[in-house]
C-alpha cells in the first residue's frame, strides 16, 4: 500500500484498509525491534517535532521511532519557535518544509496542523490537537488486536468527557474498523452532532454500531472500557465543575461488574489522575495492558513515519 507523501492529521482522511495497514506495519516493526532489528527507511531524513503542548509519550515515540529508522529528529518547543506569533503559520511552514522532510505538530488548533500540511509541502503528522489524537487510536487498536486477536465486532466503551479529542478520535477509528462504539457521558459533554452523523456513515459501511448515552448500564458486554482525564490541557480552570459532573462516571470495580463479562479490559491514553476518572486499584489491575498501550504509541508512530516518508 502506498501512503508516500501523505499527511496524518485525522483518521477521517484514511480508509479502513489504510488504517489496518498502519496497524499491521506497526505490529511488524514492533516484532523486529523486540529482536533487535531496526531499519534505515528514514536515513538522511530530518524531522521537525513541534510541541506547543508538552508530552511524554508523543515526544519519546517520535524521537525514538525516527532514530530507530535512521532519521534525525529536531525538537522545537513553544519557546523555540514562534508559530503564528512572530511569523505567520504559512511562512513558518514554508521555511520548515525547505529544511525538513517531515513535521510533527502537537498543539491546540487542528487548523494549525492543516495549515502546516498545506504550506510546507512535506508530510505533517498530528501528535495531538484539541480536536483529534489519531496516533493514539492506532496504538489503542494495536493493543486491542494483541489482546483479542481481532478488531471487527469488538465492543469498545468510552466513559467520561465524551466530546474531547480522545472520544472524537476513538469514535472515528472504531466506526471505520467495524468496532462497536459506545460513548457514555453526561449530555452536556456529548460529541458534536455533525461528527456523530459522519461516524454513523462509517459505521454503516463497516457494520459497527454507535451508541451515545448517559446510562452507565450501557457498559454491558464491553470488551474494553476506556477513559481519559476529565480536564484536557488548557481546561484546568474547569476542574471543580468537571469533577462534580463526572464523579458518577468514574471507572471502578462497580462499573466493571456491570459489563457481566470476565474478559473486559481497561485502557487509558495516560497520564491518569488516579482516584478521579479511574480508581487506583482498577488501574493497577490492568497496568500491564495500559503500559503496552503506551509502548505501542512508539511502534504505531514509527509505522506512520515509515509509511508516509520512509524508503521501504
Amino acid at each position: 500500500m502506498n501512503l508516500k507523501g501523505r499527511s496524518f492529521l485525522t483518521l477521517k482522511d484514511f480508509t479502513p484498509e489504510e488504517i489496518t495497514y498502519l496497524i499491521d506495519l506497526a505490529a511488524d516493526l514492533k516484532a523486529k525491534k523486540k529482536q533487535g532489528i531496526t531499519g534505515n527507511s528514514l536515513k538522511g531524513k530530518n524531522i521537525a517535532l513541534i510541541f506547543e503542548k508538552p508530552s511524554t509519550r508523543t515526544r519519546c515515540s517520535f524521537t525514538i521511532g525516527c532514530i530507530d529508522e535512521g532519521g534525525h529528529p529536531e525538537y522545537l518547543g513553544k519557546d523555540d519557535i514562534q508559530l503564528g506569533y512572530k511569523e505567520s503559520i504559512e511562512d513558518t511552514a514554508r521555511v520548515l518544509g525547505r529544511m525538513f522532510d517531515g513535521i510533527e505538530f502537537r498543539g491546540f488548533k487542528q487548523e494549525h496542523a492543516e495549515m502546516l500540511a498545506k504550506y510546507s509541502g512535506v508530510p505533517v503528522w498530528n501528535g495531538l490537537t484539541d480536536d483529534y489524537h489519531p496516533t493514539q487510536i492506532l496504538a489503542d487498536c494495536l493493543t486491542l488486536k494483541e489482546q483479542f486477536g481481532q478488531l471487527k465486532g469488538l465492543k469498545l466503551v468510552y466513559v467520561g468527557d465524551g466530546r474531547n479529542n480522545m472520544a472524537n478520535s476513538l469514535m472515528i477509528g472504531a466506526t471505520k474498523l467495524g468496532i462497536h462504539f459506545t460513548n457514555i457521558a453526561p449530555k452536556s459533554l456529548w460529541p458534536k452532532e455533525e461528527l456523530i452523523k459522519l461516524c454513523e456513515g462509517y459505521a454503516k459501511e463497516s457494520g459497527s454500531k454507535i451508541e451515545i448515552t448517559d446510562d452507565l448500564n450501557a457498559v454491558e458486554g464491553a470488551d474494553a472500557i476506556y477513559t481519559d482525564v476529565w480536564c484536557s490541557m488548557g481546561e484546568e480552570d474547569k476542574a471543580a465543575e468537571r469533577i462534580a459532573l463526572l464523579q458518577p462516571y468514574q471507572v471502578n470495580k462497580e462499573m466493571f461488574a456491570k459489563t457481566k463479562k470476565d474478559s473486559t479490559i481497561f485502557l487509558h491514553c495516560l497520564p491518569a489522575v488516579k482516584g478521579k476518572e479511574v480508581t487506583e486499584d482498577l488501574f493497577e489491575q490492568f497496568a500491564d495492558i495500559i503500559f503496552d498501550e503506551a509502548e505501542n504509541r512508539m511502534h504505531t508512530i514509527k509505522a506512520v513515519m515509515v509509511a508516509t516518508l520512509g524508503e521501504q
